[in-house]
């Protein structure tokens, strides 16, 4: 039924809990994929067939898996966040025997989330947090019946799987020796003929400039600007926010000249696959694993994300200006930026001395 604009449905809409949670994941996702940035929308008429599917709701968490994946691969990147916690929750409590939505309490999300999230950095945690807590705000204001709407109540402030900083993991990275055998291997390694320049290319990107890899596959030729020994770099990184990198033409010229003489690629992209569109971070994740493990260098994580991990501790260690490091990485605190301090070594030395006049 509808009230005013906004559609109501009864909490249980469905004849069981699970088969509830599928159908509000549903309406959820679609609201969110409206709320998230379109930026990087690359196809209009493929989000229209997605957010029609999801009105009309799903009957298989596989139909819906389907469609939160369609709308990543067209640029609504941010709905991963959302949807797999959620993806996580149906199959947890699709074990779980309840009667009703009305069951789910904020102890039940509590079990959930340290069964699920153990071994998961503190940014996961929160994200898992995050759309667990949006999920269940958005059930509450979207549900109905007898004129009376189920709030939840759910806050998770004293969920024990976060709290301040304790455990968070120093982040991986290449030491100098490492970083020069890297560098060394992006040119030798033997990608195929028609990808070896655009791979060689968005890697060494990512590695002279510390962008994340989600801003470098979204990077327009427009943004990629030619300014004398330098090229500039106009990112657009998380939150929308603006911000500006360079990187020596020497590094990547001729891969450049190569890559562009051959690329072909939709809506200005500057990297693409074969059909035109954007490359994956899964597939540059992969590129950057191969060429790790072709030089014997092996890491608990050997993604991409390992390469900008590198710049930043590699910028601190030669700058020791934190500040610095945050505009570079677009950080928006400079909390974050901090734990790149962990590694100056000949800082901590001073602490080797303290005790040395004693």
């Amino acid at each position: 039924f509808q009230k005013g604009k906004l559609m109501l449905y009864p909490l249980d809409i469905k004849s069981s809990v699970k088969n509830s949670i599928l159908f509000w994941m549903s309406k959820f996702i679609r609201y969110k994929i409206n709320t998230l940035s379109n930026r990087n929308l690359k196809d209009a008429k493929k989000l229209a067939e997605i957010l029609r599917e999801l009105h009309k709701g799903v009957d298989s968490i596989e139909k819906l898996r389907f469609l939160a994946k369609s709308a990543r691969n067209i640029g609504i990147g941010g709905i991963n966040t959302y949807f797999k916690p959620l993806d996580k929750f149906y199959e947890w409590i699709s074990y779980i025997e309840l009667d009703s939505l009305e069951q789910i309490d904020e102890e039940v999300v509590i079990d959930f989330l340290s069964s699920e999230t153990g071994g998961l950095s503190d940014a996961t945690k929160k994200n898992y947090r995050m759309a667990i807590l949006a999920f269940f705000n958005y059930i509450s204001k979207q549900n109905e019946q007898n004129g009376k709407s189920f709030q939840f109540r759910i806050e998770l402030k004293n969920w024990g799987g976060l709290r301040g900083k304790s455990g968070q993991k120093l982040p991986e990275y290449l030491d100098e020796g490492e970083l020069k055998r890297f560098v060394e291997a992006i040119d030798t390694y033997p990608f195929s003929h028609k990808i070896a320049a655009r791979n060689r290319l968005i890697i060494k990107i990512i590695l002279y400039t510390g962008i994340r890899v989600s801003e470098a596959i979204n990077l327009k030729t427009k943004d990629f600007i030619d300014d004398g020994e330098v090229y500039m770099l106009k990112i657009v990184g998380k939150g929308n926010k603006h911000r500006v990198v360079m990187i020596k033409k020497s590094h990547i010229l001729s891969d450049l000249h190569e890559w562009q003489s051959i690329r072909n690629c939709n809506n200005n992209l500057l990297f693409c696959n074969s059909k035109g569109n954007a490359l994956t971070q899964a597939y540059i994740s992969r590129s950057v694993e191969q060429i790790l493990i072709s030089i014997g260098i092996r890491k608990e994580k050997n993604g991409a994300h390992l390469l900008r991990h590198s710049f930043a501790t590699l910028l601190y260690q030669e700058s020791k200006d934190l500040v610095l490091v945050q505009e570079a990485l677009g950080h928006a605190s400079l909390d974050t930026s901090r734990i790149y301090t962990h590694f100056d070594k000949e800082r901590l030395k001073q602490a080797t001395q303290i005790m040395d006049d004693l």
